[in-house]
């Protein structure tokens, strides 16, 4: 059987880490959400970044705007919050309210201060090799696969997912660790065969428990970062899953990332992580 990777114990020591780190500082990070409308998952998603950002010494400022808010408005608020010396980081929540075009106002951010890795020069710094902030995710994903394997180099990896949030930019970061890198998506020939060659594998489709068992190679890391809500048992009741068969996989993988309590923690741990280092580049180039 897999070892289980612990990505809530991981996500704590980061967090404790990043808390120390800004104690050392002069100034305190700053970073701004901005979330527009009443979405419940995205108001429980804000509260935690706004309690986590707190707790960790930080400046949270955190904007909620009505849903009718017009792309003007949102605009106006992106461009102020980039003029803004105390805001180092800039997140606005997805999904938007339908009237308002999210990729316009995402690339309106500032790439220095996008924490969430999402512009489109953020994307562009990624594949050139430059420095600049990376998706959360796609950056959890690796810290984790670097504390099991701290030299990946010469690994096959197959990443399942081609989506500019987690599929694009993993296979990136992977490349720059010398991994080679399979893009595998649903129009893949042989989908199981290719995952049965892979050292690390990275489902992020979205589709519930689609890797099964005997797609994983023996020994290899399954970094599964699925997060799909099913039926459970109890009538009425709903359980978290991954995109892997967890029961039939833990029993083929060297190690594997459970959901939830893998990759899931690492995501808001590395939105902290990208706001410290936004803070630290911002200070050193502001006059």
């Amino acid at each position: 059987m897999g070892d289980i990777i612990d990505g809530k114990a991981f996500a704590a020591k980061l967090l404790a880490s990043i808390a120390e780190e800004v104690k050392g500082l002069s100034f305190k990070p700053g970073l701004a959400v901005v979330l527009v409308g009443d979405d419940p998952a995205s108001q429980v998603y804000v509260r935690s970044k706004v309690k986590t950002t707190v707790e960790l010494g930080m400046e949270s400022f955190h904007h909620q705007l009505p849903a009718e808010t017009t792309q003007a408005e949102l605009l106006a608020l992106v461009r102020g919050l980039n003029a803004d010396p105390a805001v180092h980081g800039i997140l606005v929540q997805l999904p938007l309210p339908k009237h308002l075009d999210a990729d316009e106002v995402i690339n309106t951010i500032n790439p220095d201060k996008d924490v969430d890795g999402l512009t489109v020069v953020s994307a562009g710094r990624l594949v050139g090799g430059l420095p600049g902030l990376v998706s959360c995710t796609p950056l959890g994903c690796l810290l984790l696969l670097q504390d099991v394997i701290p030299d990946l180099t010469g690994l096959h990896a197959v990443v399942i997912g081609r989506s500019n949030l987690v599929g694009k930019p993993v296979a990136q970061l992977l490349l720059q660790q010398n991994c080679t890198v399979t893009m595998a998506h649903s129009k893949t020939r042989d989908l199981p065969g290719l995952c049965r060659s892979a050292d690390i594998l990275i489902p992020a489709v979205g589709r519930p428990e689609m890797v099964k068992g005997d797609w994983i190679k023996p020994g290899a890391v399954v970094i599964d970062v699925g997060i799909n809500r099913v039926p459970s048992a109890t009538p009425g009741k709903t359980r978290l899953v991954g995109d892997v068969d967890f029961t039939a996989a833990v029993q083929v993988a060297g190690r594997i990332t459970p959901v939830p309590g893998g990759v899931g923690p690492m995501t808001i741990a590395c939105l902290l992580r990208n706001t410290l280092t936004a803070a630290k580049r911002l200070e050193i180039t502001q006059p």
